[in-house]
């Protein structure tokens, strides 16, 4: 059996799925090495994984501390500089080690290092997208940035569009210094690599399921969508005694909570508490940062500095969150109406879907206020298709089905 060798880049909505696939395929009786920032080097080896840095953690936490990280134009650019190009040579580096007929790897399409190792080394290379919005289509276009292509553009104007967000975003930033070192391995340079060169000839994964984001004809044709993947280091600590005392002494609450990355979440709680407050609701704060929940909350509000999400949603009326593909796997599966305040990446298309599945709403970071947080949640709550579409899709997510899937597929 070949090793198979899982890198990631990102925060932990990158990182945890890839460790639950890592403990799937172990289980299986894989070798099983997790490539990841060394922020996650403490989770990974205490799942009982290999491990192999992909830079520090002090350069994880600087890089999140920062806004830019989130700006709806220019956090590509930020991730480009920051994560993407520092990467891309400590993973081909990394992957030298192997030999390539002893191993597979597994990697997201922004692991530019492990495309680079298929190509000069021969590494055979599975493509695995956790988000739709890494796959490219002009018939079904995600969205990106702060506006969706409209409907009634034609075909030739949408694929002008892809080619004006390459020239003018992806290109300047990423294929200087990428095609500076595919030139020191002597590889020919590339152009618009989100057109085709991020995935992998081979095979291409979707890691979240075709009811989510029915595939359109011009994805790769090697595309097999499996589901989403789940893992949750929470759920082995125990159940907050406050946050069990909170839920059992009344109405479900809302949650509320902006990502494990988001170090700038202040005017978010302060939205939340007064939403809360307009509609005589009782809301759960789910922050690692103390210092953004408001000072002197009402009874009516709990905070809570972890939650494990599996058991904590099902009991919430609704979930308010940043449309990061984890924890919006997890709502799905509770069944629970949610409100996303998408800020970049990949969240805005997540929040679109979402809306488009009759479970979901969302307003922009702008748009987050207090009044216009509780108009949404009203619908959310009140409105019979949202909560009969949440019971829907809920009884449709199978993270173990998921991952039997998406290991039989990798060991293939």
């Amino acid at each position: 059996m070949k090793r198979i060798i899982l890198p990631t880049i990102g925060s932990a909505g990158d990182v945890y799925p890839v460790i639950g696939l890592a403990q799937g395929l172990r289980a299986r009786g894989h070798a099983v090495t997790v490539i990841a920032n060394g922020h996650f080097a403490g989770l990974v080896r205490r799942m009982g994984l290999e491990f192999i840095p992909l830079g520090t953690a002090a350069q994880y936490r600087q890089a999140i501390a920062d806004p830019l990280l989130w700006h709806p134009t220019k956090g590509f650019a930020f991730i480009g500089r920051n994560f993407l190009i520092p990467a891309t040579r400590i993973l081909y580096t990394a992957l030298q080690q192997f030999d390539p007929q002893g191993v597979v790897v597994v990697a997201p399409a922004l692991a530019f290092g492990a495309r680079l190792a298929q190509e000069k080394l021969g590494m055979p290379l599975i493509s695995a997208h956790l988000q739709p919005t890494m796959l490219r289509s002009v018939q079904r276009p995600p969205v990106l940035g702060v506006a969706a292509i409209p409907n009634w553009w034609p075909l030739w104007l949408r694929r002008l569009w892809f080619r004006f967000i390459d020239w003018a975003i992806i290109d300047p930033v990423v294929l200087p210094e990428l095609n500076a070192f595919r030139a020191e391995l002597g590889l020919p340079p590339t152009r618009r690599l989100f057109d085709g060169w991020i995935h992998s000839p081979d095979k291409v994964l979707g890691l979240f399921p075709e009811w989510y984001a029915p595939p359109p004809p011009d994805w790769p044709p090697n595309t097999t969508l499996t589901g989403f993947l789940h893992f949750e280091p929470e759920g082995e600590r125990p159940f907050p005694l406050a946050v069990r005392h909170f839920l059992d002494s009344g109405d479900p609450p809302i949650l509320f909570t902006p990502g494990s990355a988001m170090q700038h979440g202040a005017a978010f709680f302060r939205a939340a508490l007064e939403a809360c407050q307009v509609l005589g609701r009782r809301g759960l704060f789910v922050s690692a940062h103390a210092e953004h929940i408001p000072d002197s909350l009402p009874e009516t509000i709990c905070y809570a500095p972890y939650l494990p999400f599996s058991r904590a949603l099902p009991e919430v009326a609704a979930l308010v969150f940043h449309g990061g593909v984890g924890t919006m796997a997890q709502g799905l599966a509770a069944g629970a109406p949610m409100l996303v305040m998408p800020m970049s990446h990949d969240q805005p298309d997540n929040a679109a879907r979402l809306k488009a599945l009759g479970v979901g709403e969302y307003l922009s970071p702008r748009q987050f206020r207090g009044t216009a947080v509780a108009e949404k949640l009203h619908h959310l709550l009140t409105a019979p298709d949202v909560a009969a579409n949440g019971r829907r899709y809920a009884a449709l997510v199978n993270f173990e089905q998921a991952l039997a899937d998406t290991c039989a597929i990798i060991a293939v």
